[in-house]
């Protein structure tokens, strides 16, 4: 089964018991939008909001970095989610933060994970119900079991620069990439992991909020000369890295290792190299 779902499977598999919906919605600070509250005003039909914010590591100064495994077991499990659940992730800008959470769940070691093509911008297109009532759920008894290959740190990120095997990919816009922009983030130098390839996650998205098809993600990555190599894929904070992932799993069947931190996290170290 592909790592995406489209909206009509999602519409007639509304009432399926194992179907467990996440609105996985997040914006940029700088827009100054409040996901949740939207998920208030309107959601899909027995659907959960996924705080990607509030649903980690609250201690560290880095955004939405992962969660411990139990703290991640207490959240979802209040979402009913089970061991058998057929989890589905969605958003509001089509495929923007949704992948987050489908790598969270795979790096947690949950299987049946996918992402609704188009997200809640298809869905209101094709006219498709919404309702604001809240969902209710008996408690889930989902455990997790980490696998541990879908993330890197940074030192692991550091130690991959100079192997030939090794490949980082950025999703950033080429701009913040080359250093010719500042950063969104306060206080973080502006550039670029040294031998890392640009890919913009937006060339991975469809004007209508949908995944372009295979044969385009097929011609975007060869580009960057990918074959045999490791990947790790990487962004500002950790969001649009896994557009990326989802991309290469989906169109190509090659699985990643995120680096969580990315550029927050990279670009405030000063002893961490950066190219230009």
């Amino acid at each position: 089964m592909s790592e995406l779902v489209s909206t009509n499977w999602v519409y007639k598999n509304l009432t399926n018991r194992k179907l467990v919906i996440l609105d996985c919605s997040w914006h940029m600070p700088q827009e100054k939008r409040d996901a949740k509250k939207e998920y208030d005003k309107m959601h899909i039909k027995n659907t959960y909001f996924f705080d990607i914010d509030k649903i980690s590591d609250i201690k560290t100064n880095l955004p939405h970095m992962l969660p411990s495994q139990r703290k991640f077991e207490e959240k979802v499990r209040s979402f009913g989610i089970n061991q058998n659940s057929l989890i589905v992730t969605y958003d509001v800008k089509g495929i923007f933060s949704s992948p987050r959470v489908w790598w969270m769940f795979k790096y947690f070691g949950h299987k049946n994970i996918f992402v609704l093509n188009g997200g809640l911008k298809k869905w209101l297109k094709e006219k498709k119900t919404v309702t604001n009532k809240k969902t209710y759920f008996k408690k889930g008894n989902f455990i997790s079991r980490l696998s541990k290959e879908w993330l890197v740190t940074k030192n692991e990120v550091l130690e991959s620069i100079n192997r030939k095997k090794s490949l980082t990919l950025d999703a950033r816009h080429r701009d913040r990439f080359n250093g010719k922009v500042k950063e969104p983030r306060k206080d973080l130098r502006s550039g670029h992991i040294p031998g890392s390839k640009n890919i913009f996650w937006g060339n991975l998205i469809n004007l209508k909020g949908t995944l372009v098809s295979k044969k385009k993600i097929n011609n975007l990555f060869n580009k960057s000369h990918i074959k045999d190599k490791k990947i790790i894929t990487t962004c500002g904070s950790g969001i649009t890295a896994c557009i990326l992932s989802l991309s290469l799993l989906h169109g190509l069947n090659i699985q990643t290792s995120v680096y969580d931190g990315s550029w927050t996290e990279w670009g405030q170290i000063k002893k961490l190299p950066i190219n230009k």
